[in-house]
């Protein structure tokens, strides 16, 4: 690799690290207001696949020794940053909801702004995704790509199933309590104010 793809490298992670830093800091305050997690072991193995995907694709590159050519990589470096752009907006729209899990809280709510008007699941075929795809093609991964991208997809199609599974559970109950509230005449909506939920 040389130094432009080393900087990449260096620069994603850090990127990687402070999200995961502030997926953490929203979990906690989650988990403290009674959140709920869903699908644990497939966010294990989610968290697994990106990092050994951050990991192979530098890896590939270095004993490669060939990167590839710049208009691949420049494209590559473009989607990249588009889709970090795209992870600023999902966050900016779930605001304290946004974890790397899936967490359903007692006072969870929809949030249909920003990159949410676009599609379902921005954060997932918008942010991830492309990631993954513009990291692969900067370094020239195409092993990486190859494999890795498939082994992660399958695990990102659980994970859609596992969210809306407990999104719809939770619409449920939401629907029942909101009733019941109708019936005792209590003011509708002050179960679910603000929200904490799944990212």
């Amino acid at each position: 690799m040389n130094r432009n793809q080393l900087c990449f490298v260096a620069a994603a992670f850090a990127v990687r690290l402070t999200s995961l830093a502030w997926s953490k800091r929203n979990e906690r305050k989650l988990r403290a207001a009674g959140a709920r997690e869903f699908g644990r072991l497939n966010s294990q193995a989610l968290a697994l696949a990106h990092l050994a995907f951050y990991t192979a694709a530098p890896v590939e590159a270095a004993l490669r020794g060939k990167g590839p050519s710049g208009r691949v990589g420049g494209l590559g470096v473009a989607l990249y940053t588009v889709a970090m752009g795209m992870l600023l907006r999902v966050c900016r729209a779930l605001g304290p909801l946004w974890t790397v899990k899936v967490l359903i809280g007692p006072q969870q709510r929809v949030v249909r702004s920003g990159p949410y008007r676009l599609c379902k699941h921005p954060n997932y075929f918008l942010n991830l995704l492309p990631e993954l795809v513009g990291y692969g093609l900067a370094l020239g991964a195409w092993r990486t790509l190859g494999w890795g991208l498939p082994c992660y997809g399958l695990c990102l199609a659980v994970r859609i199933r596992q969210e809306e599974a407990a999104m719809g559970a939770w619409a449920g109950s939401a629907t029942a309590m909101e009733s019941r509230q109708r019936t005792d005449g209590a003011k509708p909506g002050t179960a679910a104010d603000d929200g904490s939920g799944a990212s």
